[in-house]
């Protein structure tokens, strides 16, 4: 009976601080619909902060917390509300979600500048262990009443303040209908505002709370995914009831502790189940919860793409293939693995284009995919050992078919879910292969055989043979990826323009009416995830293949969330969207990185100075992200858009090729660096369009374009040229008073200038 009460008493502890965590997360959801993802870095970002204050610095334990409590967890709240959510109204579901990763990836690549994760950080309870009492043969520390109390607390005063007071329902209307709101004389910006003060303050609280109850070190990935867990809880509640969130809370914390008290020894697995317990409730959950009924109007958000004909889609994957082979002249060996690397990644990425850009399916867990089609591979095709072991093309096939499968099986019970719903389902997915599927490193009995999944957690991964294709050669590696990439980006443009990918638009535009008219929803969904999958499948066991050997850190979920929101920053829309992210995900931060530490080796003197940049450039790249609120279509659509106007004076483009294969020719002989070779190319490829406007303004430009640089200045008008007729009724226009009748009389010209005679078409060009 002791043990039973023991353990009831740390799964209440428990489920109270998720419940707290949980709560800020329906808080902030229920005042602006925006599921904050970087709920768990906030908690992560207060407790190390009292770690900081309270430990190194000596502050004492309450004034740490009121510091925390009452002005770093509202300011935070505050200015992430005042400066990035409040502007994402009118944007889709995958740029609010994408918006937030961000800032989560922001704050964890904050947390290894700052508290270095090598050293270890170990944060005590209140009052320390020692301060107990007992109550029938159960001690309860301190530190774990007041978790209860206060998260007791928090469950009343949130619960009076959503029903009983003005502000919970004002609260409620910020996100309902903010305009009704304000024509009630209130400001639904001030008021979410409030609201992700006060849930980013229960973030912190929860962060300060949960490391001593759970024990261990402060590390800034787990504690992240320690909060992460608190999504179930909340997903129980439906991101709407305080009470129902409460109760999944402790229905979450007992659960926990209760299969470790009582799970058979012969169990060995229960330790990776019971870190995978709540992502299997987070996705139980989603599948058993009612969903919303399908939308009847299409939803009109900020996002535009624009799909390329298939023939231009094959024209720049040939220069795309003939890109990779001349840059290859320009690397040294050592090189080639990472542009191997970056464009399995790309592959991967290419998924998202098919099923997020195309057909509105949210997957934010890709990287889980590829691992399972590794996995597969490895088990399955590899032949010969040592250096001479080589991956066969069964296995290969193997791999991308239990990838599709997956994806079928994950897609099945998930296909009523849609938004939001679908893309925490995917990461409950992630959540459980990264902690169950890869943590499987010993043997066990499966179907009658003795096979380890993830032996030893590490697989060494043999390069693909394919009669006289061998891979083992990294040059051959790096162009069979590249006209791999190539070939599956003019399919998935292909697919769009065809029937089916018609059919995926109009899915994603509006459901309901796609299924009005005659379309099977259920085998179109199940399809797209199936191909996308698959796609995510080859590119993982690229990727692996690439880097010989594998071990689960290299399918942590913040390696997928990366990718989403790099594919996103760049056009989740556009196959070249998928380069860019893969790109930068798997080649561009290890390279820029590696150069950093590489120039600190070089200059020992400025070696702090190189760290600081290189910590700040995986902050800033992190925080990329954030841009995605204002550009939600990403940035290639700014730049195919600028570079559109090219076509009207081609001589200006032919130029610039000419320009880049001088500056080619000129790095092929060692004039000038490899680095300073692409910087220069991006930097003149960007400033393209206007260098054309300034050469060719009467082609670059639309005509009234070229109108609008010709008028003539209003605090000019009189003086470099004639006062144009009616011109004082387009000064009352324009300064919004009333009309008055004026008899007409010849305008009064300026006598001594006036060489370019303005018209009253001109006026209504010139600015006020």
């Amino acid at each position: 009976m002791t043990l039973f009460l023991t353990f009831t008493v740390l799964g209440l502890v428990l489920g109270s601080v998720y419940a707290i965590a949980a709560s800020g997360l329906v808080l902030t959801y229920n005042t602006s619909g925006i599921f904050n993802f970087a709920h768990g870095a906030q908690a992560m970002i207060g407790a190390f902060l009292y770690y900081q204050l309270q430990v190194v610095w000596g502050v004492p334990t309450l004034l740490s917390v009121l510091i925390l409590l009452l002005v770093v967890g509202p300011l935070m709240g505050f200015l992430l509300h005042r400066f990035i959510m409040g502007g994402l109204r009118d944007t889709a579901e995958v740029t609010k979600i994408v918006v937030t990763v961000a800032i989560l990836l922001g704050f964890v690549s904050l947390s290894h500048w700052v508290w270095d994760p090598q050293e270890a950080r170990m944060s005590k309870m209140f009052f320390g262990v020692e301060s107990h009492i007992t109550v029938a043969g159960v001690v309860i520390r301190y530190h774990e009443i007041i978790c209860l109390l206060a998260a007791a607390a928090i469950a009343i005063g949130l619960r009076l303040l959503f029903t009983r007071s003005r502000m919970g329902v004002l609260m409620r209307a910020t996100v309902d209908d903010p305009d009704l709101l304000r024509l009630n004389g209130h400001d639904p910006e001030r008021i979410a505002a409030l609201a992700w003060a006060l849930g980013s303050t229960l973030a912190v609280l929860a962060g300060i709370l949960i490391t001593p109850v759970a024990g261990g070190a402060l590390e800034a990935n787990a504690l992240t995914l320690l909060v992460i867990d608190a999504f179930a809880a909340a997903l129980f509640g439906r991101l709407r009831s305080i009470p129902r969130t409460f109760v999944g809370a402790i229905v979450l914390g007992l659960a926990s502790t209760y299969l470790v008290a009582y799970a058979p020894t012969e169990w060995t697995w229960v330790t990776n189940l019971r870190d995978a317990l709540p992502m299997i409730i987070l996705f139980i959950v989603l599948l058993v919860l009612p969903q919303d009924r399908l939308r009847g109007a299409a939803v009109r958000t900020r996002e535009r793409y624009e799909v390329p004909p298939v023939r231009r889609a094959a024209i720049w994957a040939v220069v795309m293939v003939v890109a990779t082979v001349a840059f290859r002249q320009l690397i040294d060996d050592s090189s080639v693995g990472t542009l191997i690397l970056g464009l399995s990644f790309a592959i991967i990425a290419l998924s998202l284009t098919l099923l997020t850009g195309y057909a509105g399916e949210l997957n934010l867990a890709p990287i889980a995919f590829g691992a399972i089609a590794t996995i597969v591979a490895f088990h399955s095709g590899i032949s010969g050992e040592g250096l001479d072991a080589r991956m066969s093309i069964v296995g290969l096939l193997l791999g991308v078919l239990a990838a599709a499968v997956t994806g079928a099986l994950v897609a099945l019970p998930a296909l009523r879910l849609r938004g939001l719903y679908l893309a925490l389902a995917t990461l409950a997915f992630g959540g459980i292969v990264s902690s169950m599927v890869l943590r499987e490193t010993q043997p066990r009995s499966w179907f009658g055989h003795e096979l380890a999944l993830f032996p030893n957690g590490n697989l060494i991964m043999s390069p693909l043979q394919v009669g006289p294709l061998d891979l083992g050669d990294q040059d051959t590696f790096l162009y069979t990826v590249a006209a791999v990439f190539a070939v599956l980006g003019v399919g998935v443009v292909a697919l769009r323009n065809s029937g089916y990918g018609r059919r995926l638009a109009a899915m994603k535009d509006s459901p309901a009416a796609a299924v009005m008219l005659g379309q099977r929803l259920v085998r179109l969904k199940l399809s797209v995830f199936m191909v996308s999958t698959a796609i995510a499948g080859l590119g993982g066991i690229f990727m692996s293949m690439a880097l010989t050997s594998v071990t689960s850190d290299h399918f942590v979920y913040t390696l997928g969330l990366s990718l989403v929101m790099l594919t996103v920053v760049g056009g989740i829309g556009y196959v070249s969207g998928a380069l860019f992210g893969g790109l930068l995900a798997g080649g561009g931060f290890a390279l820029i990185v590696g150069s950093f530490n590489d120039l600190s080796i070089e200059h020992p003197v400025h070696a702090e100075t190189f760290s600081i940049l290189s910590h700040l450039f995986l902050v800033m790249t992190a925080l990329i992200g954030i841009g995605v609120g204002d550009n939600p279509s990403g940035n290639l659509f700014l730049i195919f858009r600028a570079q559109r106007r090219l076509d009207r004076a081609p001589e200006v483009r032919y130029a610039a090729v000419a320009v880049t294969v001088v500056l080619y020719v000129l790095t092929y002989v060692e004039v000038i660096g490899t680095w300073t070779f692409g910087i220069v190319l991006l930097v003149f490829w960007a400033a393209l369009p206007a260098i054309g406007t300034a050469l060719r303004p009467e082609k670059m430009l639309d005509p009234e374009e070229l109108a609008a640089r010709r008028t003539t200045p209003l605090e000019l008008v009189g003086i470099d040229a004639a006062y144009p007729e009616s011109f004082g009724e387009h000064l009352d226009r324009r300064l919004g008073l009333p009309a008055r009748h004026r008899s007409s009389r010849p305008a009064t010209r300026a006598a001594h200038v006036g060489t370019h005679p303005t018209t009253e078409e001109d006026a209504q060009h010139v600015p006020v």
